[in-house]
């Protein structure tokens, strides 16, 4: 019954909300812009403030080395993006845990350094959760924040790093400058160059540059570009009906609410996504739902307002938010933040210390690569005498679509393959077409490479980079059993027709994620019992 109302409802706001709804450019009888030269044009800013994969727990901790560990642990997220991935790990942490826990996050960008500092200082200050909570989540996903968290950045957050900038006013610019804070039973410590304190001070310090209505316009002139209509109509085309309302309208205001709950207290620009000259930074596409499991969203209870996945993403990320400041505060972590290249981490960094390590994919090609990766990453992974469960967790987001040639796409492609008879069962024809451009032959050739078996290529890959040889020479190994990532999380589990098979399959679809996404996990070889790959 809920359903049907939120369907009932999202239906009279918008033809959006309607089976009758067409794209722009069927209604106009237009080649769409992503034809041709516009198929892989990213639009607006370049920074990746939000993750673009599903968070993971790192360390699963029962499943490794027991829920009864009596040891300190050492987490390094070497490209850490933002907090998702260390959110997800310590909530994961069984209540049986009770010793200490060393968490390092490095990322190359600045930006994204200086919003998970500003975020951990909240946590780490604001003793009431909720207030915490809220205030975090705000500036983590919303493009306008509340007069009760400027408050916050100012009294909590801006004296702290005033103090830092301060002290180090007249020293060379030269070298890196640590600064830890010390919170009851927890610990932030920060090393950054000179300049990048100077900066970390200017992101709570531009809170009146650009004016509310200013910013609104700045954004939406990128979330909203007239010139990206026809991209965020085949984006719809993949929602299904219900949610298509929702995200319209997190494009059109950018604050992560449930839909009904009022919006006129959020009238600040939030700081940390604005650059200096106001223009608003991320790519059009960005989406703080392709950050974590749409399955576990789509799950979480919105009241009657099923449709309102945004809704859904509130609650689910505040509850994360809130279990995660509940065990910040109880347990003894000492957290540090670094911002640097990660092929220079191990400068800085103790050789055999780490219990897991998580590279994000830089171990794709266009970043480190595994070669590097594994040679100058690895040797900071613990030894198998002192941890036989310690892992590096490698992603590769890009290394299937960048081995394909041109051959191997027309095969998987093709009509005949077992790839396009197995779509024909999720996607069987209801309606004559009107043309090449309709919307059902655009979404079938999208779909293919969710039912797609790319295995083939992946292991080609591996082959030809001489990726188990090298790693031989490293006394590395590839884990035969993996016990954090299954290899290909975001591959379909279910055949059609089972129960459950089409929903899996539409989740997927409007997920954001293609299937190809492989995470491979690995093991330092004792010297002392080298074993065959």
């Amino acid at each position: 019954m809920a359903n049907i109302l939120a369907k009932t409802v999202v239906s009279s706001w918008s033809p959006l909300g309607r089976e009758t709804w067409k794209p722009a450019w069927v209604a106009e009888d237009r080649v769409p812009e992503f034809m041709g030269g516009g198929i892989g044009v990213q639009f607006g800013g370049k920074k990746y403030l939000w993750g673009n994969i599903p968070a993971l727990d790192i360390l699963r901790l029962e499943s490794n080395e027991g829920k009864d560990y009596a040891e300190n642990l050492c987490l390094l997220f070497a490209a850490s993006g933002d907090l998702r991935n260390l959110i997800m790990t310590i909530n994961g942490l069984p209540d049986t845990y009770d010793h200490s826990i060393d968490i390092t996050l490095n990322d190359m960008d600045f930006d994204i350094v200086a919003r998970n500092i500003i975020l951990l200082l909240i946590a780490l200050t604001v003793e009431q959760v909720n207030e915490a909570a809220d205030c975090i989540l705000h500036l983590w996903y919303s493009a306008h924040i509340r007069e009760a968290h400027i408050d916050i950045l100012e009294s909590r957050v801006r004296p702290l790093i005033e103090d830092v900038c301060n002290k180090i006013n007249d020293k060379s610019s030269n070298g890196l400058f640590g600064k830890t804070w010390k919170f009851k039973q927890s610990s932030l410590r920060v090393v950054l160059e000179k300049p990048s304190w100077i900066r970390l001070a200017s992101f709570v310090n531009r809170l009146d540059r650009v004016s509310n209505e200013q910013a609104k316009k700045l954004r939406t002139d990128t979330t909203l570009a007239e010139s990206r209509k026809d991209y965020r109509d085949r984006h719809m085309c993949f929602l299904p009906i219900s949610y298509r309302i929702p995200f319209v309208k997190f494009r059109e205001d950018g604050i992560l609410l449930p839909f009904g709950q009022p919006r006129h207290e959020f009238q600040f620009p939030n700081p940390t996504f604005f650059r200096d000259d106001g223009s608003w930074n991320m790519k059009d596409s960005a989406d703080p739902l392709h950050g974590w499991s749409l399955e576990d969203v789509v799950n979480t209870s919105s009241g009657p307002a099923e449709a309102d996945l945004y809704g859904k993403l509130f609650y689910y990320v505040r509850e994360a938010l809130q279990t995660f400041l509940l065990q910040l505060s109880s347990m003894n972590a000492s957290l540090n933040l670094f911002q640097m290249d990660a092929s220079l981490l191990p400068e800085h960094l103790e050789k055999d210390s780490f219990s897991r390590i998580e590279v994000s994919n830089i171990s794709d090609s266009g970043w480190l690569g595994i070669h590097g990766t594994l040679g100058l990453i690895m040797p900071l992974l613990q030894s198998p005498l002192k941890n036989p469960h310690a892992t590096l967790i490698t992603l590769f987001m890009n290394a299937i679509e960048e081995s394909m040639t041109d051959q191997d796409r027309l095969r998987k492609a093709s009509w005949d393959s077992p790839a396009t008879k197995t779509l024909m069962k999720y996607l069987p024809p209801t309606r004559r077409l009107s043309s090449r451009y309709d919307p059902d032959i655009i979404k079938f050739n999208f779909c293919r490479e969710l039912v797609t078996n790319y295995d083939d290529i992946f292991n080609q890959y591996l082959r030809k980079l001489k990726v188990f040889e090298f790693a031989s020479l490293f006394n590395v190994e590839m884990k035969k059993k993996q016990t954090i990532m299954d290899k290909s999380p975001y591959r379909l589990k279910l055949r059609p027709g089972q129960p459950g098979a089409q929903d899996e399959f539409e989740r997927q679809l409007a997920s954001g994620l293609t299937g190809k996404e492989r995470y491979l996990e690995w093991r330092r070889i004792s010297l002392t019992a080298k074993q065959p790959f």
